[in-house]
């Protein structure tokens, strides 16, 4: 039967192919034909000629772009240019809550679930208006120029309002991310000596004030309704952010239509903008201090991979926008006019775990032509999908996977299948709204089954990028008309880059075929260091002779021919073995996570050993399959502790590492399955879902032990 559908199948193929082919090429644009050449097309260069570098995009050989508009070398410019040209187009959006409830689940436990209604938007000119009198409101309430204020709020509108009026207004802006535990926002907080903090409610009453992390003066929460001040610590005042800009409203105060503030101290190209702490995946989070001339400089070379930027595009924002990724992909959308629509992980689409069943998530309202994703997030869609597949009659999965071959095979030509797309694509497509034309992804590495995923079944690019806080998230992205996997592009036009030998790693720029070593980035994007921390500010930063700043960045590369660089390795992730050999922790992790039986995975190793172990997050529906398969029986937990599976789980992890080319020293040998998946919430990823080996290594130090122990 099989064999029947895949003759029929590829005859379907071949009369498709022949009816669709002379139309396609009277029909095509003159650009579509050049649409191949352009992915062998050379991108970068190297501008001394040497294989280390450094190279630049072919566009900016002579200079760096340092800013979008002339002139524009602030935020507050920025975004004020942007209102003047875009009065009334809507630019931030938010959904309306209708009703909430809780929801039992079968194993007793209780999820509360929402149903939201239509976005509601404010337009350019309301939002202007309103980060001035919060703006206005925060200097009544002795904010001063240049001294710092502390924003620990999830990603809302609210945020990019207090963010824009403390651009405005000269406040730098510390940012926290919103799922740090106690120790570190305490250490942020004390370490910025912040005398005012914007918050949530939430957030207050369950990371703030139970904590006894409070030290200021002035809190502001974004949240309309609060409980009365006596509940909180003497001496500390809490306001409304609606009760501040009432305050900054006054006529007294200056915020009239056509005033700001005579007191208002604009802020200059090289004022600190932005301390933004780090997700302290390798220890406690560091500050980052950056400039409104290091994050101007940085959104012009993300935007110019942007093709067709402008008042059309609708951005979902739903990252955490303490992150350099999110922030700087709305500062670039609010450069260009484009409106963003607020969503959460919890609420982006219908499946998500916060909506209720029947009811829409925030993609299929909003609908948005532009997102930002962490691979995370896109092997979860990639691997929901394909086990969907696997649940199909024998004719849909072999109609959706002839497709998806055929499609693949279209786009290494250089073609595309907008029948395919329409008939087979376009449910999949739905999943983010239907209208999605550009996917940046950022954060870490995307597999190259899950990239090629994301282009064949959602009929878009992905601009893979690669840059970090401390270069404001600028370094790489690639173009979106290549479409080969596993690279992140060449150097924006913002910034070049340069390979460093490691010679203890054994990656030298003199390597055949591809020059290797650490990769360091320079140029106007790169921050101006660590916030009180000179010894590291020594160690990763440094001036050139000709005063350009780089930053060392602890990851190993490759430039391809055409100057588009590969990430092959993390000097941090680098662990010998007792025997001498080098074990590349990432490298391996990246590779076992298109394991369909892995949601995720931690490699651990120990110099004083001679193999690596695992901890892995086992995908439940695959998990639950296989024991049944093995006659195990028992719940979740008994499961995931029994050594049955735990074998099993092995044979399977080994077996897609050695179709892989792993190196038999490089596959786990002993592997612990964790019962509960890792979340920010746990502490054991940051908000990108980077892996936090230290806190993985303190949590399962009695594994390690058992693991290393039962020799």
């Amino acid at each position: 039967t099989d064999l029947y559908w895949n003759v029929l199948m590829l005859l379907v193929v071949w009369l498709y192919s022949l009816i669709s082919y002379l139309p396609y090429l009277m029909l095509r644009s003159s650009d579509s034909q050049s649409f191949s050449e352009c992915s062998r097309r050379v991108k970068a260069r190297s501008i001394s000629g040497h294989p280390s570098g450094p190279y630049r995009d072919v566009r900016a050989l002579r200079a760096l772009t340092t800013c979008i508009q002339p002139g524009m070398n602030t935020l507050d410019r920025v975004f004020e240019s942007s209102v003047c040209r875009n009065p009334h187009l809507d630019c931030l959006g938010t959904r309306e809550l209708l009703s909430e409830e809780d929801e039992t689940q079968e194993d007793g436990r209780v999820f509360k679930k929402v149903i939201l209604g239509e976005y509601r938007w404010m337009s350019y000119d309301q939002v202007y208006k309103e980060v001035r009198a919060f703006g206005s409101g925060l200097a009544a309430l002795e904010q001063k120029p240049l001294k710092n204020i502390a924003i620990f709020c999830e990603t809302r509108a609210e945020w990019i309002i207090a963010a824009q009026a403390c651009f405005m207004y000269n406040f730098p802006l510390v940012t926290l991310y919103s799922t740090l535990g106690g120790p570190a926002i305490a250490h942020g907080l004390n370490e910025a000596e912040v005398s005012h903090i914007i918050t949530s409610k939430e957030l207050l009453e369950t990371k703030l004030k139970s904590r006894g992390t409070i030290n200021c003066l002035h809190i502001i929460v974004v949240d309309d309704k609060l409980k009365s001040g006596s509940e909180y610590p003497r001496g500390i005042s809490v306001h409304s952010m609606a009760a501040v800009k009432r305050l900054g409203a006054h006529p007294e105060n200056g915020t009239s239509v056509s005033d700001l503030p005579p007191s208002r101290r604009p802020p200059c190209a090289s004022d600190v903008a932005v301390i933004m702490y780090t997700s302290g995946s390798t220890g406690v989070p560091k500050g980052v201090m950056i400039s409104h001339s290091n994050i101007i400089a940085g959104i012009t070379g993300v935007a110019e991979r942007i093709p067709n930027l402008g008042e059309d595009d609708t951005y979902i924002g739903y990252l955490p926008l303490a992150h350099v990724l999110e922030l700087s992909a709305e500062m670039v959308c609010l450069a260009h006019g484009c409106r963003i629509g607020y969503s959460s992980p919890q609420t982006l689409a219908d499946q998500s775990t916060k909506i209720k069943k029947g009811s829409k998530g925030d993609t299929s309202v909003l609908r948005p032509t532009l997102m930002a994703a962490v691979p995370e997030i896109m092997d979860r869609i990639y691997k929901n999908v394909m086990l969907k597949v696997e649940e199909m009659s024998v004719f849909q999965r072999t109609l959706f996977l002839l497709a998806y071959n055929y499609k693949m095979e279209q786009l290494a030509m250089g073609y595309s299948t907008p029948l395919c797309d329409r008939l087979v694509f376009r449910k999949v497509r739905a999943l983010l709204g239907g209208r999605l034309r550009v996917l940046l992804s950022g954060g870490a590495p995307l597999s190259a089954a899950t990239q090629r995923f994301m282009n064949i079944c959602f009929c878009c690019p992905v601009g893979q990028g690669y840059g970090l806080t401390e270069t404001c998230g600028a370094g790489t992205i690639s173009q979106l008309w290549d479409y080969s996997t596993g690279r992140v592009g060449a150097p924006l036009v913002c910034c070049e880059v340069q390979l460093k030998d490691w010679i203890e790693g054994g990656y030298r720029s003199t390597d055949r075929p591809c020059p290797r070593g650490e990769i360091l980035v320079g140029g106007p994007n790169v921050t101006m260091g660590y916030y009180k921390n000179k010894e590291k500010n020594t160690e990763d930063f440094f001036v050139d002779k000709k005063g350009q700043r780089w930053f060392c960045t602890g990851d190993i590369g490759e430039f391809h021919g055409d100057g588009c660089l590969k990430i092959i390795d993390r000097k941090k992730d680098l662990v010998k073995l007792q025997a001498g050999e080098y074990v590349s922790l990432g490298k391996v992790e990246a590779v076992l996570k298109n394991c369909a039986l892995v949601d995720n995975i931690c490699a651990y190793a120990n110099s004083e050993e001679s193999y690596v172990i695992g901890f892995v997050v086992p995908n439940q529906k695959q998990l639950l399959a296989l024991a049944k398969r093995k006659c195990v029986r028992g719940l979740w937990e008994e499961l995931c502790n029994n050594p049955v599976i735990e074998e099993e789980v092995l044979k399977v992890i080994t077996e897609t590492a050695l179709t892989a080319q792993l190196e038999r020293f490089e596959i786990p040998q002993k592997i612990r399955l964790s019962v509960e998946p890792w979340t920010p919430e746990t502490g054991l990823v940051t908000d990108a879902f980077k892996l936090k080996r230290k806190e993985l290594k303190t949590h399962y130090q009695n594994d390690i032990e058992r693991m290393y122990g039962a020799k």
